[in-house]
């Protein structure tokens, strides 16, 4: 096995309406599942009209998953069945472990410029921890480190280790690092990664080459991937790439792959269809809340 990871697929965000008729662009969902292994799905929501926001996404349950969000511009309320309630803003990362279930609504809104830009990831949980309690990580922006290169490269650490360096977020089971990266124009960048790591990466702005294989196998060359685009990475111990003229910003994610069947119907991410079955007719039987309802 080669060191550097190079290019196995590209996936294209796609325009997709979600909650009360959020419109924001899908990286990889339902149909990608198992290629990104732990990771579930990844959305991208980025726009300066209100109404492609606005109506949020209202009281919906979960179970069975992490759902990571990471702010860029503007803010997200949010509230839940625990009775927590606060606003995450630019710069700021949630991270909720939905456990054996937990109801919530989050409700987005612009900056002063109507901007809004951030990012939701579900990342899966094993069977054993899929019904563990609920909880939340809430880190503010200054509380990420912020690790900034001789080259120019400027890495904010909001997960797992970059170097002797440790992100705030704490205690997930699928071991994750989960980095905000940007490099300046025509910089090289090369990360160590974990082997046994799934590792993709999202281009948010800007444009990065990296290896690919071509079709004969035994040639090594440089593509450019444009942003809104997902590469997934072979296996490997490291990954080069190198940004283009305007430089590149990304996000960097990798973890440990679960390898058990994934059940999934709506918010609800399982081992089998009948957990699936016993979740949604809790939900009809008011009993999906394991812990006392504050809402």
């Amino acid at each position: 096995m080669d060191k550097i990871r190079k290019i196995k697929s590209v996936f294209k965000a796609q325009p997709v309406r979600e909650g009360a008729g959020v419109n924001l662009k899908r990286v990889f969902g339902y149909y990608q599942v198992p290629q990104l292994d732990p990771f579930l799905l990844m959305d991208d929501f980025h726009s300066l009209n209100p109404q492609d926001y606005i109506a949020g996404f209202p009281w919906h349950p979960h179970r069975g998953i992490e759902t990571i969000s990471y702010i860029l511009h503007g803010q997200v309320e949010h509230g839940d069945s625990l009775g927590n309630k606060g606003v995450i803003t630019a710069g700021d990362v949630q991270w909720m472990t939905a456990g054996n279930g937990i109801i919530h609504q989050e409700m987005p809104k612009g900056d002063k410029n109507k901007l809004l830009w951030g990012f939701q990831v579900w990342a899966n949980l094993p069977a054993k921890q899929k019904m563990k309690t609920p909880r939340y990580q809430e880190i503010r922006k200054n509380q990420i480190p912020v690790l900034k290169q001789d080259s120019g490269v400027v890495i904010k650490i909001l997960c797992g280790r970059f170097n002797d360096i440790t992100g705030p977020v704490q205690d997930i089971v699928t071991d994750p690092d989960m980095f905000d990266i940007s490099i300046p124009p025509k910089t090289l960048f090369v990360h160590p990664t974990k082997p046994e790591h799934t590792v993709f990466v999202y281009i948010y702005q800007g444009a990065a080459q990296f290896p690919v294989l071509t079709d004969a196998g035994n040639t090594l060359n440089n593509k450019s991937i444009c942003a809104e685009n997902a590469v997934l990475f072979s296996p490997g111990h490291a990954i080069k790439t190198q940004a283009g003229e305007n430089g590149a910003h990304m996000l960097l994610l990798a973890g440990n792959p679960i390898n058990e069947p994934v059940a999934w119907a709506g918010p609800i991410v399982m081992n089998t269809k009948e957990e699936i079955r016993t979740a949604f007719e809790e939900l009809e039987q008011k009993i999906f809340i394991k812990h006392k309802p504050l809402i």
